[in-house]
């Protein structure tokens, strides 16, 4: 999936999608001299800084240098061609006598029990919850009916989530509604995970 950004002047979203279809809308609304605008990362709920400085293309020219340079180098040492990274675990010395007991060793158990976890959704599920959270407390957090609307959320109750997200502005309410609905989705043990 590709990453995906949402932009709000104040209680208006005024665009959604990759960071090069967001960022013509931010460049022009900053012109314009709106304020109280964000950039959220959909994936994380996290507010992000564009820089603005210059023409549209300018700012567009940067943000595709950005994405050249931050693909990921491989680490020179480990495996590679794998993508093996060696890495220090600390454990107690009870910890150490029963992975070494273990069918193929220590280093075969970790990695079973972190697939394990993986599967387990937990981590995707934390990860939904937390973006809805930050978006929530940013676009939401003075608007009435926000205390309870949190509880709800944190309760898993979101038949009233959505009751008492309802009188939140338009676009406030259905964009924190989707990352709620997701964070919804991923519930561990729900039948809808992935």
């Amino acid at each position: 999936m590709a990453d995906t950004y949402t932009a709000f002047v104040g209680q208006d979203c005024i665009a959604s999608g990759s960071l090069l279809d967001v960022a013509p809308a931010v460049k022009a609304a900053s012109d314009a001299g709106k304020s109280h605008l964000v950039v959220f990362d959909d994936a994380t709920g996290r507010p992000m800084e564009l820089d603005l400085r210059g023409s549209c293309e300018d700012v567009l020219e940067r943000l595709d240098r950005t994405a050249a340079v931050s693909a990921p180098t491989p680490a020179p040492r480990g495996r590679p061609k794998l993508g093996v990274k060696a890495r220090e675990v600390t454990l107690l010395p009870t910890h150490w006598e029963w992975l070494a007991a273990q069918p193929g060793g220590a280093s075969a158990t970790l990695r079973r029990l972190v697939d394990t976890a993986r599967r387990s959704g937990r981590d995707k599920h934390r990860e939904a919850q937390e973006a809805a959270r930050r978006v929530m407390l940013v676009l939401a957090g003075d608007l009435p009916g926000f205390e309870e609307a949190s509880r709800a959320f944190y309760a898993g109750n979101y038949i009233a989530f959505e009751e008492l997200s309802a009188a939140w502005p338009r676009d406030v309410g259905d964009y924190v509604r989707t990352l709620v609905g997701r964070a919804a989705t991923l519930v561990p043990g729900s039948v809808a995970q992935p």
